[in-house]
């Protein structure tokens, strides 16, 4: 399903208003259709993960629902993924420190669950909804990046719990740079440091509120039109100008802490 109204900001809004029958569009165009199909009809027959991830097209169709598509080639990696205990966090999925990777491996869990693993009607539900979710933002990011980044902080935000996780995702990360003119210097300084101008200018449990990210959001959606999209709507450069006003003066107060250390 391909949706663009002309800028970042209004096919967002058209989008995000009512996710749940944009997810139930999405799941319906051909292609997304076709291979969730695919994957309902056969996931079951996959054994261990050595059955998973010969099979490419179910592979990837899953590695694609947990945002892991450009890895689905490094299927050693993935082994030693989906073979880890993730009760030990010392172990090689855990030590990666990315979720994705431990969700995915929790959820094609052979290791403790063996051959009924890919039976359940759950686990086949839960893929099936994060590949629509995911294909939605692949969609919208090949027209309009901003949509995706948009999108996707939508779905991310309300689980991060610290500055720090915001920091460590890029994506996250270009969305809280874009609303509050973090400059990429900022990237120099101690972590710490980096942690505390986010956490003086973004209450970090406000992300738990789905009608404050959404403020949030459309903030983002009005700046990225005017920085990125040439043909942006007058108005939106207006409201723009307001939020800009707006945030110069926290960020500036952060930056000037974050140099000398106040």
């Amino acid at each position: 399903m391909t949706i663009d109204l002309g800028s970042t900001y209004a096919t967002y809004r058209y989008l995000s208003k009512d996710m749940a029958n944009t997810l139930k569009a999405q799941a319906k165009d051909p292609q997304v259709a076709r291979e969730t199909a695919y994957f309902e009809a056969n996931i079951g027959k996959m054994k261990t993960a050595d059955d998973l991830i010969a099979n490419y097209r179910l592979f990837n169709y899953a590695m694609t629902a947990y945002g892991l598509s450009d890895m689905t080639y490094a299927k050693g990696f993935m082994r030693k993924v989906l073979a880890s205990d993730l009760s030990d966090k010392n172990s090689f999925a855990s030590k990666l420190n990315d979720q994705r990777f431990t969700q995915f491996a929790k959820m094609f869990s052979f290791k403790t669950s063996g051959d009924t693993t890919t039976s359940t009607q759950a686990l086949k539900q839960t893929v099936m909804a994060k590949y629509a979710q995911q294909s939605l933002e692949d969609t919208a990011g090949q027209s309009d990046q901003g949509v995706k980044l948009a999108l996707y902080f939508k779905r991310v935000a309300p689980t991060i719990t610290s500055a720090y996780g915001l920091l460590g995702d890029t994506a996250l990360w270009q969305v809280c740079k874009t609303v509050f003119g973090f400059p990429d210097a900022m990237a120099n300084a101690d972590i710490a440091k980096q942690a505390e101008v986010v956490k003086s200018r973004l209450n970090i449990a406000d992300l738990k509120d789905p009608a404050k990210v959404d403020k949030l959001l459309q903030r983002f959606a009005v700046t990225w039109d005017v920085t990125n999209n040439s043909q942006s709507n007058p108005v939106l450069v207006l409201f723009e100008s307001g939020i800009n006003q707006s945030v110069s003066s926290g960020t500036s107060a952060g930056l000037l802490n974050l140099k000398y250390g106040g």
